[in-house]
């Protein structure tokens, strides 16, 4: 077949176009050869429940059947939205939670970033509309959530308008990378908290509407804060009366090992984003979850304007809303919130056991059923691969050994497979993870690319 006329997301346009998959059943994807691969990042982090579920595929199929679309505008709603934003009321942190619907987790950040201009200008506070990022922080690839994303790729020729919008960023929480000498991870939370706070005062806390997290990192390589980071980050935000924006679309509904990834990390959100396996991403959904404070702010400026001006056609898609209450139930129904924690404190420990001591490892990093391993060419420095040379190598023999996994951030290999895997299947993946960086450390050396 020729090469299509396909504009492909986050890939390099000289190389599209390699692996065609064709179907999936449980934790495995077929390509169009009949080879079978674990899928051992859950897709992008998102099929929770696997592949071909058929009570969520089911679903869909009903409610196509009963109401294939309705929009929500203007006073018109339906069943399934109403239920879903009850479910998650009832579900999240945050003190009596809204929720707005759309399509991605990129849209539902920029929602909240909209929301928060549109509330500060409601309570007569204009000028609070700063935003603090991170570095190392991905958020999504729209114009303001990729402002917020702050990997190279996703900003470099885009001409982000940074400015414009009001973004600063501050330190990424990753000790292995940030660590000055002899530095503690104590003293390198002290460090960035107190840059942090010098930052906050230097723009004048006044003018800095929120600070927006991923609990744990996905795309910047599943960086976990060390302890007492958050504890101490929340201390500051809320001294200067900064609102804690936790963007949950990875870490949301089990991959952590409980419900949300605030509640592994001791976060306690004013603003959560959802996606990904709110429906096991089989139908595009997200959430942007304010508190009630917030919803009955904005009241009289949608009464004065005639509407809350935003929305999409497709937010609370009837049958993105019965994927979501489908999914949601089967995750309370076979209690996989706790399979996840007990599954992957084991994958885990297997991964620490069988990988700390590998020359290519400088760390192994992760919790519940998110983890990477940073790949480095020097074990003793740390140094890593220029170009992601080490990253692209275990990829790419991951997926001869059929195993899809994903190098993110250069040469951090990440992995998160879907909430139902086994530990006997946690062992066959990490089988084969192992044979693979195996393959790329002898093909690095074979380059001379691993320090002496």
């Amino acid at each position: 077949m020729d090469m299509a006329p396909v504009i492909y997301p986050t890939t390099n346009f000289t190389a599209t176009e390699q692996l065609c998959l064709d179907r999936g059943e449980g934790i495995y994807v077929y390509d169009t050869d009949g080879n079978k691969y674990i899928e051992g990042l859950a897709g992008l982090w998102c099929t929770s429940l696997g592949y071909s579920n058929t009570e969520v595929m089911d679903a869909i199929t009903e409610q196509l059947h009963k109401l294939p679309f309705t929009h929500t505008f203007g006073g018109k709603t339906h069943k399934p939205i109403m239920e879903l934003a009850e479910k998650l009321k009832a579900m999240v942190p945050v003190e009596d939670a809204y929720i707005f619907f759309g399509n991605s987790g990129s849209d539902a950040n920029d929602t909240h970033y909209k929301m928060l201009r549109y509330y500060f200008n409601a309570i007569g506070k204009p000028e609070k509309r700063k935003i603090i990022t991170r570095e190392r922080g991905y958020h999504g690839v729209t114009v303001a959530a990729g402002s917020l994303t702050s990997l190279p790729a996703n900003l470099a020729h885009f001409d982000a308008p940074l400015e414009a919008l009001h973004i600063l960023r501050s330190d990424a929480p990753h000790y292995y990378t940030g660590r000055r000498g002899n530095e503690t991870e104590e003293q390198f939370v002290d460090r960035i908290i107190n840059n942090l706070e010098e930052q906050i005062l230097a723009e004048d806390p006044d003018t800095i509407a929120a600070m927006i997290v991923e609990p744990i990192t996905g795309a910047s390589g599943v960086i976990v804060p060390p302890e007492g980071y958050y504890e101490k980050l929340q201390a500051v935000l809320r001294k200067h009366g900064i609102l804690v924006w936790a963007d949950e679309v990875i870490c949301g509904f089990g991959r952590t090992g409980a419900d949300f990834g605030c509640t592994t990390m001791g976060i306690k959100p004013d603003l959560m984003t959802f996606a990904k396996q709110l429906s096991s991403a089989y139908f595009p959904i997200s959430a942007s979850v304010i508190p009630g404070w917030m919803y009955e702010a904005m009241i009289a400026q949608t009464n004065e304007v005639g509407v809350f001006g935003h929305g999409y056609t497709y937010s609370g898609h009837p049958a993105a809303c019965a994927a979501a209450l489908k999914t949601l139930e089967i995750y309370e129904r076979d209690n996989l919130f706790e399979h996840a924690a007990e599954v992957g404190a084991y994958m885990q420990a297997q991964l620490r056991e069988i990988f700390t001591g590998h020359p290519l490892v400088g760390e192994v990093r992760g919790k519940g059923l998110i983890a990477a391993l940073e790949l480095v060419s020097n074990k003793t420095t740390g140094a890593s691969f220029d170009k992601g040379a080490a990253g692209a190598a275990a990829q790419k023999a991951c997926q001869d050994n059929g195993l899809i996994l994903r190098a993110v951030a250069g040469n951090a290999l990440a992995l998160c497979p879907p909430l139902i895997i086994t530990k006997a299947e946690v062992d066959d993946m990490l089988a084969r993870m192992k044979a693979a960086v195996d393959t790329a450390y002898a093909e690095l050396q074979d380059k001379g690319l691993i320090a002496a």
